[in-house]
This record gives C-alpha cells, sequence and structure tokens, in this order.
C-alpha cells in the first residue's frame, strides 16, 4: 500500500499521480483490493441456472440487482454528510459482504432477488463517501486526477478479477462468492485501520439562502448541477452500452463468450496502460472540453459496433470507446465535487452516483429492449447521437462552470 513517502519513488509513480496525499493512495489500494473480487455478478447469470432458475425468472433477479444502484447511491450520499465517510462505507461493504452470503443461500427465486438487491444497493452506498472524501482530501486542481486514479484502481482490480473469475467459477460458484465477500471485508479493513475521517465542515449560511434539510434539496436547487447531471447521464448510458450491448451484437454475429471475453481484455488493457500518461498530458486543458472529445469517442466507438461482423471489426470498435475511456476518467467526478458546497460534497456524489446507476439501469432495460423490439440498428444510431450532442452541451457549458469554480475559490 503506498505510504506517504510513496512520493520520494518517482520512478514508480505516474508523474500525474505523485503529489496527491497518502489518503487518495489508501483509497486507490483498498478500491483494487475490493475490484479484486468483482466476480459473481458477470457470472450471475450462469449461477443462476446451475440453481435452476429458468430464464424469465432470471430478469427478476437481475432487474432487482439494477434497482439497488438507484437506491444505494442516494442513501450513500445523505449517510455520508451526516454521519461520515468512514461509517458509511463500513455500512455498505459489510452489508454488501453479508448480502453476498444471502444470496449463496437463498432458497428461491425471491429470496435471490431480495438479497441481489441488497448487494447493489449496499455495495453503491460506498462510492458517495468515497468520492467525497477524495474530495476532502486535495483541493480543486487535484481532483481530477485523484479521482482518475481511482478508476484506475478500479481498473486493474476489475481485469485481474476478470482472469480470476474464469478460473474460480470451474473450480465452483461458491469459491465466486467466498472471494467477493472476503475482498469487500478486506476493504473494510483498510478503511476502518488506514483511512481518517474528514472534518466535519460548517459553513455560515448566507443571508437569504435556505435550509439544506437532510436531504437533496441543496442539491436540487443547484441549477448548473442540474443541467450537468442529465448531460453526464446520458454519456454514461452510452458508455454502459458497451457491457449490456456489445455481448448481444457479439453472439449475434456468430461469435462465441471467448470472444467477449477478449474483448473486455482488450479494453481492460487499453486503459490500464493508458490512463495514467493520458490523464497527465490532458491536464494542460481545460477539463470539459476533454469531456466533451472523450464522449464523442465513446459514442463513435459504440456506434462502430453496428458496422462490426468479426473479430477485427470488433476489436477496432473497442478500441475507439476504450480510448473515450481514458480521456474522460475522472473528469466528471471532479467537475461535480467543485461544484459541492463542502459540507454537501456527500449528497452531490451521491447525486452523480445515483445518475450512473440510474444510466445503468436503463442501459439494462430501455437498450435491451431497443435492441431487442426495435432494431440493433436504432439503439446504435441513438447511441452516436446521443453521446454527440450530450458532448457539444457539455462543452457548451463550460464558461459557466469555470466561472462558478473561480467564485468558489475566491470565496
Amino acid at each position: 500500500m503506498p505510504s506517504p513517502s510513496a512520493s520520494s519513488s518517482p520512478s514508480l509513480i505516474p508523474s500525474s499521480f505523485r503529489d496527491l496525499p497518502p489518503v487518495v493512495w489508501t483509497l486507490f489500494a483498498g478500491t483494487i483490493v475490493n475490484r479484486l473480487g468483482y466476480l459473481v455478478t458477470p457470472f450471475l447469470v450462469f449461477f443462476l441456472a446451475s440453481r435452476g432458475v429458468t430464464g424469465a425468472e432470471t430478469s427478476y433477479v437481475l432487474g432487482a440487482l439494477g434497482a439497488g444502484n438507484l437506491l444505494g447511491p442516494a442513501v450513500g450520499g445523505i449517510l455520508a454528510d451526516r454521519i461520515g465517510r468512514r461509517p458509511t462505507m463500513l455500512i455498505g461493504l459489510v452489508g454488501a459482504s453479508a448480502a453476498q452470503g444471502a444470496l449463496f443461500l437463498a432458497p428461491g427465486v425471491w429470496t435471490m432477488a431480495a438479497a441481489a438487491l441488497l448487494i447493489s444497493a449496499a455495495g453503491s452506498t460506498v462510492s458517495p463517501a468515497a468520492y467525497a472524501l477524495l474530495a476532502d482530501a486535495v483541493d480543486s486542481e487535484r481532483r481530477q486526477r485523484a479521482y482518475a486514479l481511482f478508476g484506475w484502481g478500479v481498473n486493474i482490480g476489475t481485469a485481474v478479477a476478470g482472469v480470476l473469475g474464469g478460473y474460480l467459477a470451474a473450480q465452483g460458484y461458491w469459491l465466486l462468492f467466498a472471494v467477493d465477500a472476503g475482498s469487500m471485508l478486506a476493504y473494510a479493513l483498510v478503511v476502518a485501520f488506514r483511512l481518517p475521517e474528514a472534518k466535519r465542515t460548517t459553513e455560515p449560511r448566507k443571508p437569504g439562502s435556505k435550509k439544506d434539510g437532510i436531504g437533496y434539496g441543496v442539491v436540487l436547487r443547484d441549477r448548473l448541477a442540474l443541467l450537468l447531471l442529465p448531460l453526464f447521464g446520458v454519456q454514461l448510458f452510452v458508455y454502459s452500452l458497451t457491457e449490456v450491448a456489445l455481448p448481444l451484437a457479439i453472439r449475434d454475429s456468430g461469435l462465441s463468450p471467448a470472444v467477449y471475453g477478449a474483448m473486455a481484455a482488450v479494453n481492460a488493457i487499453l486503459v490500464v496502460a493508458l490512463q495514467p500518461f493520458a490523464t497527465s498530458w490532458l491536464a494542460r486543458f481545460p477539463q470539459l472540453a476533454v469531456q466533451g472529445a472523450g464522449s464523442t469517442l465513446i459514442a463513435v466507438g459504440v456506434a462502430l459496433t453496428g458496422l462490426a461482423d468479426g473479430i477485427v471489426g470488433y476489436t477496432v470498435s473497442v478500441a475507439v470507446w476504450s480510448l473515450g475511456e481514458v480521456v474522460v476518467a475522472g473528469i466528471a467526478a471532479g467537475v461535480v465535487a467543485n461544484l459541492a458546497p463542502a459540507h454537501a460534497r456527500g449528497r452531490y456524489q451521491g447525486a452523480f452516483s445515483w445518475t450512473w446507476g440510474t444510466a445503468r439501469f436503463a442501459a439494462l432495460t430501455l437498450g435491451v429492449t431497443t435492441y431487442t423490439t426495435l432494431s440493433p440498428t436504432v439503439l446504435w444510431w441513438t447511441a452516436l447521437v446521443a453521446g454527440t450532442a450530450t458532448a457539444a452541451a457539455t462543452v457548451a457549458l463550460r464558461t459557466r462552470v469555470e466561472a462558478r469554480t473561480a467564485h468558489e475559490l475566491a470565496a
């Protein structure tokens, strides 16, 4: 685990991350440990089939898993501001770990669905608290890099988990659940013993301002946030199609599941290898302009899926949207953090995480429905138009966001 002296080993640390404080590195290391156990979800359909769950019943469990991603971030954002970042992360990690065991032992479809709901709801309470803690630990100039490092850890852990999961599943599904639960508990230990709790911030209210209350009123009154979050949501929806619609397209091309595994490996290799260098180089440019360029790459890459009919075509499309993923790393979360008052960072990150959960849920439902009932072509064109249009709209807000950030820094 990186220590406070990590900056003294420049040859081991990408230049874009060298000046980040120990708290960020601790979260990075804990995230890798946690994501090494991201095994059950990718193999959940196969596990359910081994338990005799039918195709129609599987949709109930998967739907519950998606619904939890709508509940958890909203709760996590509130708890992060009210009881603290570390307690919220511990509640989420321990709760999700227990839910893994409940899912494995569940005797029927409805108990499985309840456990799946708890897994995603508890697990998704962690990210708003972690993002808020990152925002507490670094200034606005370094937040995008801190979030990029956090995302890099997610990708490193996920890449290793993809290889590990296939091996463990062949030995027995119980191993997937054991490693998942164990990795969450290991991350909980990191949080409990290595992470400091942020100082609670109390800011005087401006004359005539409204009380924040305990909910999301502070976010809902922020007009700039209400413009940006839906734009980010559409972009995240387009990106989520890489997880949802890509395997459908590969299947319909008559290719084996191993091809999808190979495409996932291409994505992981590109992101892990390129992100640190891209983050360093792109930091010199206006971040919303970079976000717009990266989102356009993602939209074009996803749309290229519709033109692919073989391994080469799919590799090209994956390479294009993977480069877009590298470009946008950490920017949206950093922008949201810079908009947030210090006392409401948890709720702002909760709103952003909820946007992410909504986008993924929409991809699982609306995206799949469009692909199967209308046509794949409609989905690919929708992704291209929606992704590029929201990228342009995001860039158009650059002046307002920069003015707002400058005003907050001056204040």
